[in-house]
């Protein structure tokens, strides 16, 4: 992945999170209220990143508009595209900017098409063509500097523009909360869940590194709906120096499982 460089440096005393919030919690109203007054009790800039697979999974089901899946990856055609476009940049992403904006704090939502700010190339896996999926070239540093500068609160879908083609792509949204943290020098990434942290034994583990998460992996301790967070976290650790699994109030305590390439 390419991402932009630029000499723009954020302040020494000033925290910068970019926060992924999963589709499946924005469904729940109680649960999207309790971010939103977490995220407003945060000192420093914050940058929101959303998905909405099971949102999405439904309108396509509603208007009867079927998928391949390729290699486990879901192929969008032009069809299920607006329907993602409508879901994510749409309804996803005005739920949460309505949330945040109740709780007081300046959310402006938008996507990466808009002003060109995550640009992408289509994705090939294998040779295959998966249709309208985007992988990422660059994220626009320039822009979200220019509205975490005006004290504003990005909240943004991952549907993304193709520079090349002139069309909207899809895009993981894992993969852009990485991206836009990796291009921001953020100082932490954070993937707020349902869950205090990753459970071992029933008990949340402070602090994983890559060898110790792939040892529990392995053992069978680390399964099911946590296994590809675990996943998608040790990922980020490439081009992110901390990463965190969290809940809400993990989230204001500053508590939850802290990834980090060495130990602590």
């Amino acid at each position: 992945m390419v991402l932009c460089a630029s000499g723009l440096k954020q302040g020494a005393t000033i925290m910068l999170r970019v926060i992924k919030v999963g589709g499946n919690e924005l469904d729940d109203r109680h649960f999207l209220q309790g971010l939103a007054r977490a995220v407003a009790g945060l000192q420093g800039q914050t940058v929101l990143v959303h998905g909405g697979g099971k949102a999405i999974a439904e309108a396509l089901d509603r208007y009867n508009i079927s998928f391949d899946v390729v290699d486990g990856m879901r192929v969008t055609s032009d069809a299920a595209m607006e329907i993602v476009e409508m879901v994510l940049s749409g309804a996803a992403n005005k739920r949460l900017v309505t949330a945040l904006l109740r709780a007081g704090v300046q959310a402006i939502g938008l996507s990466g098409v808009d002003l060109e700010l995550i640009q992408v190339h289509r994705l090939l896996h294998d040779g295959k063509d998966l249709g309208r999926v985007g992988e990422i070239e660059l994220v626009r540093l320039e822009v979200l500097r220019f509205l975490l500068e005006q004290g504003w609160t990005p909240v943004i879908s991952p549907v993304s523009f193709d520079p090349v083609e002139g069309v909207s792509m899809n895009v993981n949204a894992d993969l852009a909360a990485q991206a836009v943290a990796a291009t921001l020098t953020a100082d932490e990434l954070i993937f707020v869940t349902n869950v205090p942290g990753v459970l071992i034994n029933d008990s949340p583990v402070a602090h994983l590194t890559p060898v110790q998460a792939e040892r529990y992996i392995r053992a069978g301790f680390i399964s099911g709906g946590m296994l590809p967070k675990v996943k998608a976290a040790v990922s980020a650790l490439d081009e992110v120096k901390a990463v965190r699994i969290t809940d809400l109030i993990g989230l204001r305590a500053d508590t939850g499982t802290r990834f980090t390439r060495g130990e602590v």
